[in-house]
């Protein structure tokens, strides 16, 4: 990848309903060996050879590597905030938040324990590609705004009291997720995000009101 700011590249042309169907596969060709072996050591002539892509097929969808790495750190968000949904955008009470949390291990086991699609990406890019950057602060604030989100429903209930901040609390928790999921990974053990969450949710528990459910 480019160790200097490239330009977001311009969005292609309307595809057709096969040329879509490819370009999408090269995405998530590109965003499983990325996340497996990291961005740094994934290469174009990896991406061909696991999806049995040609060169020209690729190069009509991407300009180059730094266009395609762009493009799965969007699909990586979509992912990540998708397998999330049912719970996040329900959230409004604590019994909610201990089910999104309960899921997010869930998530977390079945996926061998690999951390965090989005996460990995981050940590990778963030000193050498400021467009990959940047999205990928956009997708984190995507995150915690759905979190705050939940926070403020469960504020306008009356379960929260007024000491309770939404938006802080949404980047606190995100903040437990993340560093959860990497001493998770770290240690391929799910206790460590456990761990990080339940001392998320409790600082949450800390804002309830006295007749909160």
């Amino acid at each position: 990848m480019s160790k200097t700011p490239s330009p977001r590249p311009t969005p292609p042309p309307a595809l057709t309903r096969r040329g879509a169907a490819t370009r999408a596969r090269i995405i998530e060709t590109a965003a499983r060996l990325i996340h497996a072996h990291g961005a740094e050591r994934t290469s174009l002539d990896d991406v061909m050879a696991e999806g049995g892509f040609s060169k020209s097929q690729l190069y009509h969808y991407f300009s180059d590597k730094n266009a395609l790495v762009l493009e799965v750190i969007r699909s990586q968000t979509e992912r990540v905030l998708a397998a999330q949904d049912p719970h996040l955008g329900t959230l409004d009470s604590l019994y909610a938040l201990k089910r999104w949390r309960d899921a997010l291990l869930a998530i977390n086991a079945a996926g061998g324990t690999a951390g965090c699609p989005l996460g990995s990406l981050a940590s990778e890019v963030s000193n050498d590609f400021e467009t990959a950057r940047l999205d990928c602060a956009a997708g984190f604030e995507k995150w915690s705004a759905l979190l705050e989100l939940g926070f403020a429903r469960m504020q306008a209930r009356g379960e929260l009291g007024p000491s309770a901040d939404p938006h802080t609390l949404g980047i606190a928790v995100l903040s437990a997720v993340q560093g959860g999921l990497l001493l998770a990974k770290t240690a391929r053990s799910g206790e460590p995000l456990r761990i990080a969450l339940d001392m998320a949710i409790a600082e949450v528990a800390r804002h309830r009101t006295a007749g909160g459910a």
